[in-house]
């Protein structure tokens, strides 16, 4: 064969192969929509080993921790999470019924995943010797917050967050606020219109229907206390509130009742600067107002207002919380420097922390204590400038076991990303211990630690 027909034969056979291609490729159907398109790539259609193994798809890892959006952060175990939408005057924890979720069942020969319902009831067939069985219920710990700006009443439980308005009664510019009677009654303190004046308001809440929805204005009736109350706390189960308030040249100390309204004064000092907190149903803690160049002291009485004792004294700076057997007493110095004060032996143990008492719960054994516990600290005057709010803190968790000393670290939430700097007060614990409740001195608002 001559060259020249050679070259003629080649150039057929490659017009030929186009041509069988290109009629391959459009008798391709069209891709439909939602479908994804192969490409343009000849070759891969008629491909018998299937894709490239660069188009196959691989399992993604999954990463070790979580963090949460919508001011849920966790790591590891622990989630904190801001529980309020608005700055709170304070807080308490009780426990409400509510209505078992149980998963339903689908019908008998039909396929599905069960679903859950809050209220199960179990209805069956009209006619002779037929019963209702009634839905379960059970016991779970809710917390019920007072708005600082508004008054209003708002609750949740704290397994499941929802936030609801329980009522509309409106006290503007709410300070300080307490609860008692298993969150039944509300404690506020407040400024008089003149700002110089301080109410206080003492309400009974309306009581609440198992599985009836809640009523936002529900109104909050009650009584005021004497003018100008300087301190006040509530007892551990609830159901009586000491104050303090000065009468002529002294300051006295009463017990109200919150069951039946009764009072009863329990004790008169001529010095008119005392704190007060009310560790067990038996006893009452009086400890002078603390400041930075001053000796404080603590004394104790029962709760009839005898047996006035002292417990400790000549601490400059003193902040004291006792433990719920009354046995102990955490407490700290113009250096913040944690201590715990032994009754029995009345020695103190230095704890190797700085913080302030009031940044620290017991639990309910007097084992150990939950504390907020300053990164840094700067030089001055403690407590004084930290009260005044010219000092704030950037707090991390610890769990600090009283008997061995031994600390350990819960959380840094500054390490976690999408979360705020902490300066935490009024830590307190739910009954089985698994969540820690505390108030973000920066801005009011209530948060939760899951502890488990």
């Amino acid at each position: 064969m001559s060259k020249r027909n050679f070259i003629l034969l080649i150039i057929v056979l490659i017009l030929v192969v186009i041509a069988i291609f290109g009629f391959l490729y459009f008798q391709k159907e069209p891709t439909k929509p939602g479908e994804e398109d192969e490409g343009t790539n000849f070759i891969s259609q008629f491909n018998p080993f299937g894709r490239p193994a660069a188009e196959i798809a691989l399992p993604t890892a999954v990463p070790s921790e979580t963090v949460s959006t919508n001011d849920n952060v966790g790591t590891g175990t622990l989630k904190l999470e801001r529980v309020s939408s608005m700055p709170i005057a304070g807080f308490t924890l009780f426990n409400k019924e509510r209505f078992k979720e149980v998963p339903i069942s689908p019908p008998l020969g039909e396929v599905g995943e069960g679903s859950v319902t809050p209220n199960p009831t179990l209805a069956l067939p009209k006619g002779k010797g037929t019963k209702l069985t009634p839905p379960s219920t059970e016991f779970q710990t809710a917390v019920r917050y007072v708005d600082k700006a508004t008054g209003n009443i708002y609750q949740t439980f704290v397994d499941k967050m929802g936030e609801q308005k329980f009522s509309t009664t409106t006290i503007f510019k709410v300070y300080d606020a307490y609860f008692g009677n298993q969150g039944k009654s509300v404690i506020m303190r407040y400024l008089k219109g003149d700002e110089r004046t301080i109410e206080t308001f003492v309400g009974t809440l309306p009581k609440e229907l198992l599985g009836e929805e809640i009523i936002e204005n529900n109104e909050i009736k009650g009584s005021f206390l004497p003018n100008n109350i300087k301190d006040l706390s509530a007892s551990p189960d609830g159901s009586k509130i000491f104050y303090l308030f000065n009468s002529g040249n002294s300051q006295v100390g009463t017990i109200l009742n919150l069951l039946n309204n009764k009072k009863i004064q329990v004790f008169d000092s001529p010095f008119t600067e005392w704190l007060s907190q009310w560790p067990n149903n038996n006893m009452i803690t009086l400890s002078t107002k603390p400041s930075s160049s001053i000796p404080g002291y603590m004394y104790k009485i029962d709760s009839t207002g005898k047996n006035l004792t002292k417990v400790l004294g000549e601490i400059n700076g003193l902040t004291t919380l006792t433990s719920p057997n009354g046995k102990l007493v955490l407490h700290s110095n113009n250096n913040l420097l944690l201590s715990v004060y032994h009754s029995d032996s009345r020695n103190s143990d230095i704890l190797g922390v700085k913080t302030l008492p009031e940044k620290c719960v017991w639990d309910k054994m007097s084992d150990f204590v939950y504390c907020a516990v300053p990164k840094l600290i700067n030089f001055g005057e403690y407590p004084d400038t930290w009260y005044q709010g010219e000092v704030l803190f950037s707090d991390q968790f610890w769990k600090i076991d009283i008997k061995t000393g031994n600390a350990t670290l819960l959380l840094n939430p500054a390490t976690i990303i999408g979360s705020e700097e902490i300066d935490a007060l009024k830590l307190t614990l739910d009954v089985d211990e698994n969540y820690l409740f505390f108030v973000n001195k920066k801005d009011s608002f209530l948060w939760k630690l899951e502890l488990k």
